[in-house]
């Protein structure tokens, strides 16, 4: 066991994404644990928290001289006011994805947080998905060899429109700005930056008032990377598929984590992250024989443990905010190209 003092953490928000992403893998971290909760959701936190403060507005827990970390889980817009709030308030801060509404937003938020010297980190958790690290594991492994072409798709099938802000008309809404910074961040991490994007953003369903599928793709010299999502899609396309001059990998489904998550599991429960051996994916060689490929276990826990020994030891954040800047600023390239209809270029 951990014998430092253990770091509070006070959560803004407790709807999915604080409620089920964040506090559960908080709670199975050594070394942290939920202080206080800003949310309307008092029973459920007491619940599942009852020596947690219980609050209904954030500004009281950025005001508690108890709390030394804050995680902001809560509608896209408000995400860059509140880590904001919680920097001048002294905190050390998590923010969920998207970093901000826009980059200049965001580096706003670096520069402060340089100021203050506290850590500020951006929750790009699924850099700890299991597939991802497979895929990770096989480029650098060289068992694709050089790679050509690789495509990231995350798929739904929601003909209906969902209550929400997430699908209502106004900033931060729209799977674009929902899924895009999780893709981006896995292809900046495994390629680097692109040299150039082209992108279609669209909203294809009759009630949908903001965007429901996107397609970028990412210019790397004669290498291509395509990023794309549809809430149209009963037979899900690859989540990754990567194509190089010795052989191709291919894997569909999502990363178990946040199933189990939504489930009621727990991090700490055995074969947590764990994939069963229907689901990996296969790695194609010249032969033309598809051999299965292990799942590389994810844990999600791994990026709170950075989050803890940056806050203590003064480590790098387990995610560099400048990474979701960058990638903002990709995004921002993106949209303008759907708007034109060109391949713009990027640096």
């Amino acid at each position: 066991m951990d014998n430092e003092p253990s770091v509070p953490v006070g959560l803004i928000g407790f709807g999915l994404a604080g409620g089920v992403l964040h506090a559960p893998v908080i709670d199975a971290v050594d070394g942290l644990h939920v202080a206080a909760v800003a949310t309307s959701r008092a029973e459920s936190v007491r619940t599942r928290f009852p020596d947690a403060r219980v609050v209904a507005e954030a500004g009281a827990v950025f005001g508690d001289p108890g709390v030394a970390l804050v995680v902001i889980a809560t509608p896209n817009q408000t995400h860059a006011p509140l880590a904001r709030a919680g920097l001048e308030a002294g905190k050390h801060v998590v923010v969920d994805k998207p970093f901000a509404l826009d980059a200049a937003e965001a580096e706003m938020l670096v520069e402060l947080a340089r100021e203050r010297e506290r850590m500020l980190s951006v929750f790009h958790n699924r850099r700890w998905d299991g597939d991802f690290l497979t895929v990770r594991r096989l480029l650098r492994s060289g068992a694709l060899g050089r790679v050509r072409l690789a495509q990231f798709c995350w798929d739904r099938f929601r003909p209906a429109v969902k209550q929400g802000w997430r699908e209502e008309a106004g900033p931060g809404s729209g799977v674009f700005a929902d899924l895009g910074p999780h893709l981006i961040d896995q292809a900046a991490c495994l390629f680097g930056w692109p040299e150039a994007v082209s992108a279609d953003i669209l909203t294809q369903r009759g009630e949908a008032c903001t965007d429901d599928y996107f397609d970028v793709t990412l210019h790397y010299g004669t290498t291509r990377v395509l990023l794309s999502a549809g809430t149209l899609v009963a037979a899900a396309r690859p989540r990754f598929a990567l194509h190089g001059d010795r052989a191709s990998f291919v894997k569909y489904g999502l990363d178990p984590q946040e199933g189990v998550l939504r489930a009621g599991g727990r991090p700490t429960d055995p074969g947590f992250g764990e994939e069963a051996p229907a689901a990996y994916g296969a790695l194609t060689g010249g032969d033309g024989v598809a051999r299965p490929v292990a799942t590389d276990r994810g844990d999600w826990r791994r990026f709170y443990l950075g989050v803890r020994d940056a806050v203590r030891a003064g480590a790098a954040p387990p995610v560099d905010p400048r990474d979701a800047v960058r990638a903002l600023r990709l995004m921002a390239r993106a949209r303008e190209s759907a708007r034109e209809g060109c391949v713009l270029p990027f640096t």
